[in-house]
């Protein structure tokens, strides 16, 4: 059985980075700063085929959002609301040869913090932390939504992408179903301010991830007829794909991947319905059992 290749840890991939969110202007969305560390390493193609532990997309990107989380710990980077992370004044200057020490000091903060909490709920182990409890919550309902949409019928599938694209501002939009449309299930579209502009979109029901090659096919069924494109998946895009969605020089393929496409139809309420909760939080004062 050949030996899958290496990839660098989280710890390794530290210094790369925080010099890729330097290199583009110190600050950037997830994406943007796995895409410039994939460029500075130089990754080979096998490496960024290598999945990551959920099956969700590449190690190496999995690795990376590590890699930002422990850079936030120790103060080098911050992230909004919105998902875009920034450098701080301490990461602007921080040198290689720091980094070392500062990872030792934060990972000993992390075990602490661990070990504290887990002495804690010794006596409710089945207890999650309110952000625990979210993100669970969360990941429940995508894998759900997920497998429904995978059972759909081909053509139901797409008949969800045409109204979704019109939930979207999208107009005009059909679904050809030709089977000699070149991979092309549809065409919709899209007007900005002034101007507006034919998107051609692909659906595929994937379990896994897409591929470079799918993304070639379909940009060349695109070859004369416009400049812009739409691929849908309730599986992933390897990192490859991702790269070739946005080749310079290329028309580019706008990619929505599992998750996404979960939050969009969970945004315009397309199967999907959200409930408010309200949530109580008793807090018991037993000083003041104590005073009377």
């Amino acid at each position: 059985m050949d030996q899958a290749p290496r990839v660098p840890s989280h710890k390794d991939l530290l210094w790369t980075t925080l010099c890729a969110v330097r290199d583009i202007g110190d600050s950037g969305t997830n994406e943007e700063i796995a895409g410039r560390v994939i460029e500075r390493e130089g990754f080979s193609e096998a490496q960024l085929e290598v999945p990551s532990p959920d099956g969700r997309g590449g190690l190496i990107e999995y690795r990376v959002a590590w890699a930002r989380s422990y850079l936030k710990g120790m103060g080098l980077l911050d992230n909004s609301r919105q998902g875009v992370w920034s450098t701080t004044e301490r990461g602007r200057a921080a040198t290689e040869g720091e980094l070392s020490a500062l990872y030792a000091a934060y990972a000993a903060e992390v075990r602490a913090a661990r070990k504290r909490k887990k002495e804690a709920e010794a006596d409710e182990p089945e207890d999650l932390d309110a952000d625990g409890e979210r993100d669970l919550e969360a990941r429940e309902w995508k894998d759900r939504l997920l497998a429904t949409l995978k059972e759909m019928a081909p053509d139901g599938f797409e008949r969800l992408a045409r109204r979704l694209l019109r939930e979207a501002g999208f107009s005009s939009v059909e679904v050809t179903g030709k089977s000699n449309d070149g991979g092309i299930d549809g065409i919709g579209t899209y007007r900005l301010s002034l101007v507006s502009f034919p998107v051609f979109f692909q659906c595929k029901r994937y379990n896994g991830s897409v591929s470079p090659k799918d993304v070639r096919d379909f940009r060349g069924a695109m070859t004369g007829r416009g400049d812009y494109g739409l691929l849908i998946t309730t599986g992933t895009f390897t990192a490859n794909a991702k790269r070739e969605a946005n080749r310079p020089g290329a028309p580019t393929i706008d990619l929505i991947e599992g998750e996404g496409l979960c939050d969009l139809l969970k945004h315009y309420q397309l199967g999907v319905r959200t409930t408010i909760r309200q949530v109580e939080d008793v807090e018991i004062f037993p000083a003041f059992f104590e005073e009377l």
